[in-house]
């Protein structure tokens, strides 16, 4: 269905039925590696407001990143689809010599089709999916929209990239001060604040640019880690104060749930959009390799789930999922048909003890990228059950992994599995052709 004609659908719900419908808060972290939340074993960082979601709702310990760099990621989650399909192929950027993607027109993003079926749609915080008109969050399903429109912030309390400001409200560009994790989550806790006056559920997407780099924390948290964690490593100690500056804005958040009646009939989800930057002291746990790579450091991440009534508290969910599967999730939440096609899978079932999306499905990661490396070629993986067949360098040969017996990727199976290795390679050249078919320039 066109983009343009979603929300211009006339919206028929009473004011009962819209009451009715689960609020929905999609959090997502930039660069939050799988080991840097004590929720997921880290033992130098307090986490307690996702540790407190956690306990509450579902942590996933097999959730994928569509991609190990940010843009494809976020335009998969947005879209349900894998990030090549909707021309986001690699990272947008600002100079066109180094831009590796462009959203597609008519790709359905999640805040058009709530928006059209009566949810009043808000994000806050780092979009990277457009830096003007016609692919601004406010031109792409959203209300309301807080934040910075770039790819990174050279400086937390500055909120410019190469001296530009993007920093907007609406499309009014803002200067406001303070550090860009403090901003978010106020302007996230005023937005909840906003919707006690209104009886129609809200979608709030609140996008941190924490922890990526520069690793910024306000002085004194670094102090605070460096008194607690005796011995700590100082690019270490960095990092987890920026990580536990930011979990204490998503308390803020969660608190403002709690204290305006939302909490009850609201579904949160949180996220990281890739595995975490390893030279800047990220934690992966056990995982090989970090950010930017197809190994599992690279695309595995956090994620957690709770929907009061939906999830067992505490609980665990070792199904295979991706980011592109938050889509689904959350209109079926809304109880929203999807009238197009779509690359992801629902997991809301499971949510409830039912079953989970197909076990043995095949799933894709991509990144295409500039400079030396890459010069502008792709890495990319595919995963079908416990195989997993990856491609980390373009020049590089492919490798293949058996995850249940080689979770850490140590030993390349490509020479003695040549059947399980021929089936997926073909599988990968299908995904590529299939990319090559959209425009991303």
């Amino acid at each position: 269905m066109p983009r343009l004609l979603l929300l211009l659908l006339p919206v028929f719900w009473t004011t009962a039925a819209i009451a009715q419908k689960p609020n929905i808060v999609l959090i997502v972290a930039d660069d939050l590696g799988y080991g840097d939340l004590s929720a997921y074993g880290a033992d130098d960082l307090h986490s307690p407001a996702l540790d407190s979601l956690a306990a509450d709702g579902v942590r996933f310990t097999q959730f994928y990143a569509n991609s190990p760099v940010c843009s494809p990621t976020r335009a998969s989650l947005l879209s349900g689809r894998y990030p090549p399909l909707v021309g986001v192929p690699g990272v947008i950027r600002t100079h066109a010599a180094d831009n590796w993607g462009n959203l597609a027109e008519d790709a359905n993003l999640l805040p058009e089709m709530l928006r059209s079926h009566g949810y009043h749609t808000a994000m806050v915080g780092k979009w990277h999916l457009g830096l003007e008109a016609p692919d601004r969050p406010i031109d792409r399903g959203f209300e309301h929209f807080e934040g910075f429109l770039g790819d990174m912030m050279d400086d937390y309390y500055h909120h410019r990239r190469h001296g530009l400001n993007y920093m907007r409200r609406g499309e009014e560009t803002i200067h406001p001060e303070g550090h860009a994790t403090d901003l978010f989550s106020n302007w996230a806790v005023h937005y909840i604040e906003s919707r006690t006056s209104s009886s129609a559920p809200f979608f709030l997407y609140l996008s941190y640019n924490a922890p990526h780099t520069p690793i910024q924390p306000p002085d004194e948290w670094v102090d605070h880690i460096l008194r607690r964690e005796t011995g700590i490593d100082t690019t270490r100690a960095r990092l987890v104060a920026l990580i536990e500056h930011m979990d204490e804005g998503i308390g803020q958040v969660l608190q403002s749930l709690h204290e305006n009646g939302f909490d009850e009939n609201t579904l949160v989800m949180f996220v990281s959009d890739n595995g975490g930057q390893l030279n800047a002291g990220a934690n992966n746990g056990p995982l090989r390799e970090g950010k930017g790579t197809v190994y599992e450091g690279g695309i595995r991440v956090p994620a957690i789930a709770s929907f009061p009534e939906h999830t067992s508290a505490g609980s665990e969910n070792n199904t295979v999922l991706t980011t592109m599967d938050i889509y689904p999730t959350i209109l079926e939440a809304a109880e929203i048909r999807i009238p197009h096609k779509i690359d992801g899978l629902s997991f809301l079932d499971s949510f409830r003890g039912g079953s989970p999306p197909d076990r043995d499905r095949t799933i894709f990661f991509s990144r295409r990228e500039g400079g030396v490396r890459f010069s502008g070629k792709t890495i990319e993986a595919v995963r079908r059950g416990p195989w997993k067949l990856l491609h980390n360098s373009p020049y590089a040969p492919l490798e293949l992994y058996n995850l249940e017996r080689d979770p850490h990727e140590t030993t390349d199976l490509s020479a003695t599995e040549p059947e399980i290795f021929r089936q997926l390679a073909a599988a990968l050249r299908q995904y590529i052709q299939d990319s090559g078919r959209i425009p991303w320039q």
